[in-house]
């Protein structure tokens, strides 16, 4: 009876041994299935985003027939499209219709900038559709003089930053950066190229502020592709995530991360000083006055000395261009008079309008900005003034009364507290 069972015994246990390694490798199989189609998906998704963002050679292709047509010409035309010296590097786009580039131009670092039309219709494995492009070589026609043109940009600087004593240098100084080739002349492509580059707000902007050093310096252009000079820190603060990781991250928690990759402290001071001579030139400024309407992190950088540089003047706009578009606005509730992330008003309810007048000045936002920034790791006897000086500053409002007085006054004492903590380091 016990050789029976034996067997029998022995036939079980071998049947079941036999299932269990089925299942184990059913159990692989499926997981190693299930690993190479979400390894699939992610480059799919990966690639179609690179394809549809990254359109460099478009836009080079674009600029570089017109430019041979004799279209369009300027400093940096002749490096791109016949001496290859003027090269497109890594793509930072994120945007299909805004193309940003690191480059090279000979020994120089740079950030390359174009603008392309919009895509219509694009699927993984196919040429991209001819991009609907809006004809901005057009102006000036031929024909026209430099006094004309000269008209036509401070008109348009007047449209864009309304009445200002100091247009009229401002229009001067567009002239020398439109003349490329340094020969005395703007040509007529040359100024095809300059108008196109006006109508870009960046542009204009990082020109108005390029000569405070606050802006990197424009280096060339050739259409409205141009080049700026490379600022090799940035964000301002944080850490770049990827995007599976970053819709798991709590906000809270994210926020603390973003002030663990920073600077030591008085390096931070330093950057924090620029960001507020920044407000200053820009509050009540040569140009008039300007507003922050997005002060993400990504905006700002700054370079290997600790200067601050607003590495995408889009954030800003003027005041005049802000007021003109409230008034545009119809509203239901304050949310509904808003620019940007950061530039809000209120609304009337009896007129249902927006209201004109900012609710928050540039400096309330940028101390709040910067509170957490310089408050982490900020030297025990600086701390308590420091933090009673930041939400001072977060407290100022548009509508008090003598604002002007209040904002000097507080710009003021925290730039000297902060300088004379760092007054006596390498970092100053």
């Amino acid at each position: 009876m016990a050789r029976r069972l034996f067997p029998r015994a022995w036939i079980n246990k071998s049947f079941y041994f036999q299932a269990r390694i089925s299942f184990v490798r059913v159990k692989y199989l499926f997981l190693t299935w299930l690993t190479v189609f979400v390894g699939g998906w992610v480059i799919y998704v990966q690639y179609s985003n690179y394809t549809e963002l990254c359109r460099g050679h478009e836009c080079k292709n674009t600029i570089c027939d017109k430019y041979r047509r004799g279209i369009i010409d300027g400093s940096a035309c002749s490096s791109l499209c016949d001496k290859d010296t003027l090269y497109l590097g890594r793509c930072l786009s994120t945007s299909p219709n805004h193309q940003v580039y690191t480059g090279g131009w000979g020994d120089v670092d740079g950030v390359i900038r174009c603008r392309v039309g919009e895509v219509l219709h694009y699927e993984l494995g196919e040429e991209p559709e001819p991009r609907r492009e809006a004809a901005v070589f057009d102006k000036p026609t031929r024909g026209t003089s430099v006094k004309k043109f000269r008209e036509m940009v401070f008109n348009h600087f007047k449209s864009k930053l309304g009445e200002q004593a100091n247009l009229a240098s401002l229009v001067t100084q567009i002239l020398t950066v439109a003349d490329g080739n340094k020969d005395g002349h703007v040509s007529l492509p040359e100024a095809r190229s300059a108008w196109a580059l006006l109508q870009l707000d960046e542009v204009l902007l990082g020109l108005l502020l390029q000569d405070r050093g606050h802006t990197p310096r424009l280096l060339g252009f050739c259409g409205d592709l141009y080049v700026t000079e490379r600022v090799p820190y940035g964000p301002l603060y944080g850490l770049s995530l990827p995007w599976p990781l970053e819709a798991w991250v709590p906000s809270e928690a994210r926020r603390s991360m973003d002030q663990w990759f920073t600077p030591s402290w008085p390096r931070k001071a330093k950057i924090s000083m620029g960001l507020l001579e920044l407000v200053e030139d820009i509050f009540h400024g040569t140009y008039g006055s300007f507003l922050m309407c997005d002060l993400s992190a990504n905006h700002f950088g700054y370079t290997d000395r600790h200067d601050l540089r607003l590495t995408d003047p889009r954030a800003i706009v003027s005041e005049d261009a802000f007021r003109r578009t409230m008034r545009a606005l119809h509203c239901e509730k304050d949310d509904d008079c808003v620019l940007g992330p950061d530039c809000r008003t209120s609304c009337d309810m009896a007129q249902r309008r927006c209201r004109e007048e900012v609710t928050q000045p540039n400096l309330a936002k940028v101390c709040g900005a910067l509170r957490d920034y310089l408050l982490r790791g900020a030297p025990s006897e600086l701390r308590e003034e420091l933090e009673r000086q930041l939400y001072a500053c977060i407290a100022l409002r548009g509508s008090v009364g003598q604002m002007d007085m209040e904002h000097s006054l507080i710009l003021n004492n925290l730039k000297a507290l902060l300088w004379r903590q760092i007054s006596h380091t390498k970092d100053s």
